[in-house]
C-alpha cells in the first residue's frame, strides 16, 4: 500500500503543467526571495501595479488558469536586418548584435485596428539595439542569484530573453499579448521573449531527441529548448529551482556533462534565479558592465551611484527600484512616474537635491 501511494505521489509530482484542456497554471503570485522550484526569484520585490502592460485579461485566462492555444498575438509580418556574432576570445565567449530577431516579428506599436489593442496597447516601436556581451564559456556552478528585470539571456535567433514577470510582477507570457513570434518590445524598443518562442529552430527536438541550443544566460550557461533526454518534454518540476539540470549534452561541438537551463511551457517559462555569477560579475566587451537590472551601461563613478542612492532615499524607495525605473543614464524621467506611482516632478526634484550634495 505504502508503494502504491508513493508511486502516486512520484506520478503527480512530475505530471506535466498542462491539463487535458489544454490550460497551464497562471503565474501571477508566484515571486520568491529565495530559490524555489517553479517560481521567479526577482532581485524586485514590489511591484507596481498600475506599470504598464496589460489593461485588462483576454478571455484566455479563467481563474487561476489561461489557455496557450486560445491567446490571440499581435499582427504583422516585419523582416529586420538582424546581426549577431558568436566567437570565441580565450576563456570568453563574445556575443555581438543589434538585438533584431532573424524571424519576422509583429508591428509595433500596436495598432488601433488590432484585436490586440483592446488588452494591451504596446505603444513601443521595435529599434536596433547594441548588445555586446563576455560571458565565461565554461561558468561554475555558485550559490544561485536572483533575477534582474530586464535581460537575462540572449538567443542564438539575435534577441533578448526577460524573466517570466511583466513590469506589473505578474505572469507575462499569460497576461500581455506578444506577436506570433512571442515576443515584444520594451520601452526603449528592444524586441525580447518572456518565454520560448514558436519560431526558434529546434531541430534536434523536433526529432525527439535533446532539444537545440537556444541561447546563453548571462551567468553564462547554455539555455536549451523544451526537450531533455531522449526527447522527454520537459516541465518547471523536472528541473531544479533555477529552471536547470545536469547532463551530457552537446555543447561547442562535443557532448559534455555540464549544468544548462531549459525552458518549459509552463511558468516561470526561462529562469528561475542564476545558477552561475551574478551578471554585475560579468564583463562586457568595450569597457560596458551590466547593472544589477541586467542592463548594458558604462560603469557609473561613484557620484552617480551617491546620487541614485540619495534620491532614492529622499523617494522612499530602494536603489535597485529607482534605477530600474529610470533606466540608464541620462534618467528616463518620462517612464520612471508610470513604474513607481511617484509624480516626475517629485523624482526630478529627488535627484537634483542628491546632485547638490557632496
Amino acid at each position: 500500500m505504502m508503494k502504491t501511494l508513493l508511486f502516486l505521489a512520484l506520478l503527480f509530482l512530475s505530471a506535466p503543467a498542462f491539463a487535458h484542456d489544454g490550460s497551464l497554471p497562471l503565474g501571477d503570485g508566484k515571486i520568491s526571495a529565495a530559490p524555489k522550484v517553479g517560481y521567479i526569484w526577482s532581485c524586485q520585490q514590489n511591484f507596481n501595479t498600475n506599470a504598464p502592460g496589460a489593461k485588462t485579461n483576454g478571455d484566455w485566462i479563467q481563474g487561476n488558469v489561461w489557455f496557450p492555444d486560445k491567446k490571440i498575438h499581435v499582427r504583422g509580418k516585419v523582416i529586420w536586418d538582424s546581426e549577431i556574432s558568436i566567437t570565441r576570445e580565450e576563456s570568453d565567449r563574445v556575443i555581438s548584435a543589434n538585438s533584431l530577431p532573424r524571424h519576422p516579428t509583429g508591428l509595433f506599436p500596436v495598432r488601433r485596428d488590432d484585436p490586440a489593442y483592446k488588452i494591451d496597447r504596446n505603444p513601443n516601436a521595435i529599434s536596433e539595439q547594441e548588445v555586446l556581451l563576455r560571458l565565461p564559456m565554461d561558468p561554475t556552478v555558485v550559490d544561485p542569484s536572483c533575477l534582474p528585470m530586464g535581460m537575462i539571456g540572449f538567443t542564438i535567433s539575435g534577441a533578448v530573453i526577460f524573466n517570466g514577470l511583466d513590469a506589473g510582477g505578474r505572469d507575462a507570457a499569460a497576461h500581455e499579448v506578444q506577436d506570433n513570434c512571442d515576443g515584444h518590445p520594451e520601452h526603449q524598443g528592444q524586441y525580447h521573449y518572456h518565454s520560448y518562442s514558436a519560431c526558434f529552430e529546434d531541430d534536434a527536438g523536433e526529432r525527439g531527441n535533446h532539444s537545440d541550443l537556444i541561447g546563453y544566460a548571462l551567468d553564462g550557461f547554455s539555455i536549451y529548448g523544451l526537450k531533455g533526454e531522449e526527447g522527454k518534454a520537459l516541465y518547471s518540476n523536472d528541473l531544479d529551482a533555477c529552471h536547470g539540470h545536469k547532463h551530457s549534452v552537446m555543447k561547442d561541438g562535443a557532448l559534455q556533462d555540464v549544468y544548462h537551463y531549459h525552458m518549459t511551457p509552463d511558468y516561470p517559462y526561462t529562469l528561475g534565479c542564476f545558477m552561475g555569477a551574478a551578471p554585475e560579475m560579468i564583463g562586457v566587451a568595450g569597457s560596458n558592465a551590466f547593472d544589477f537590472e541586467g542592463r548594458p551601461q558604462l560603469p557609473p563613478p561613484d557620484n552617480h551611484r551617491r546620487i541614485m542612492q540619495d534620491a532614492a532615499a529622499t523617494l522612499n524607495i530602494s536603489p535597485e527600484t529607482l534605477r530600474n525605473a529610470v533606466g540608464p543614464p541620462p534618467p528616463d524621467f518620462a517612464h520612471a512616474p508610470k513604474l513607481l506611482g511617484i509624480p516626475e516632478a517629485d523624482i526630478k526634484a529627488a535627484f537634483e537635491r542628491a546632485g547638490g550634495r557632496r
